[in-house]
């Protein structure tokens, strides 16, 4: 009995420990439900209510259409070449503008990483583009930019040019890129500024040159930041539609269409619910997967448990 009761008396400890510790951590999780129970109610359920409407057929101009067809939206969601060529549209506009707003991004980071006159504000013009309403840089760009008559480029290189009927996907890459440099800027400027000082002084000591320095030192520092940009900046860009709806309304034809305009069009002017909420599904599925790729890069890069690789 002597050596039971020690180890019973242990055991209730670590039961009340344990239940301690359980009530703790509802205690801090408590004040977290009213918004996970918003975001639930505003996000999962309308999601939920999108999958149910792509099972079935129904168009708001025909009352009494709606009915259950399975998977038939899809296949024809597939078979439909205007949703191929938006989502090439899609893929276009994505890469191309990430990685030209990120090049940007990192030249404009690295010189205002250095100390001189005016930077604060230099810094702040930069960062303005980013401060402004999408559809109001889309407005600011069709009006002041493009114009064939009165736009700023014709008037700086002469001629008379269209620009957004003529190079219409150009034209809606060219604002988003203004429109998202600034964001790179500010990531990859936090990434320059938390470089160890100590590390590029030793490399100057040792005649590293600034290339040299910058392509094995600072490069490397700033993997993580530049996966950080890439995701969130792919994530935003993918989902564009102020820029198309705004400037070029898809056109001509579907030159210009990415897959959230297209969707707008065959769920508010086709008034087509089943196979626009398909759409829907096969865009959030697809996010999920560009988002699900790198966020495993950048956990390759950083460890959250064991720090920065």
């Amino acid at each position: 009995m002597t050596a039971v009761a020690p180890a019973l008396q242990k055991g209730q400890e670590r039961t009340t420990r344990a239940a301690r510790a359980r009530s703790i951590g509802w205690a801090k999780r408590a004040p977290l439900l009213p918004a996970l129970l918003f975001t639930i109610v505003v996000t999962q359920i309308p999601f939920l209510l999108t999958v149910f409407y792509s099972f079935q057929s129904w168009n708001l101009v025909r009352p009494g259409s709606q009915h259950f067809v399975g998977v038939q939206n899809y296949v024809d969601v597939f078979a439909d070449s205007q949703f191929r060529t938006a989502m090439l549209n899609t893929v276009l506009i994505t890469v191309i503008c990430v990685l030209v707003a990120l090049v940007l991004g990192l030249g404009l980071a690295t010189l205002l990483d250095r100390k001189f006159l005016g930077r604060g504000v230099v810094r702040t013009l930069l960062i303005t583009p980013f401060l402004i309403l999408p559809a109001a840089g889309a407005l600011l760009w069709k009006t002041t930019m493009f114009d064939p008559t009165y736009g700023l480029l014709n008037f700086v290189f002469g001629g008379s040019t269209d620009w957004l009927s003529e190079f219409p996907l150009a034209s809606v890459m060219v604002q988003i890129v203004w429109q998202w440099t600034p964001f790179m800027m500010l990531l990859l400027l936090a990434g320059l500024q938390s470089q160890p000082k100590d590390v590029l002084e030793a490399a100057a000591v040792d005649g590293a040159g600034k290339w040299r320095t910058f392509a094995s030192i600072t490069l490397p520092h700033l993997s993580r930041y530049i996966q950080l940009s890439v995701l969130l900046g792919a994530i935003y860009i993918v989902n564009s539609f102020d820029a198309i709806f705004l400037m070029t309304q898809g056109g001509p034809g579907t030159a210009s269409t990415n897959l959230p305009y297209y969707i707008y069009q065959r769920a508010f002017q086709g008034f087509d619910i089943g196979q626009s909420s398909a759409m829907g599904v096969i865009v959030v599925i697809l996010t999920l997967i560009i988002a699900t790729f790198a966020l495993r890069l950048m956990f390759r890069t950083f460890d959250v448990s064991r720090g920065v690789k």
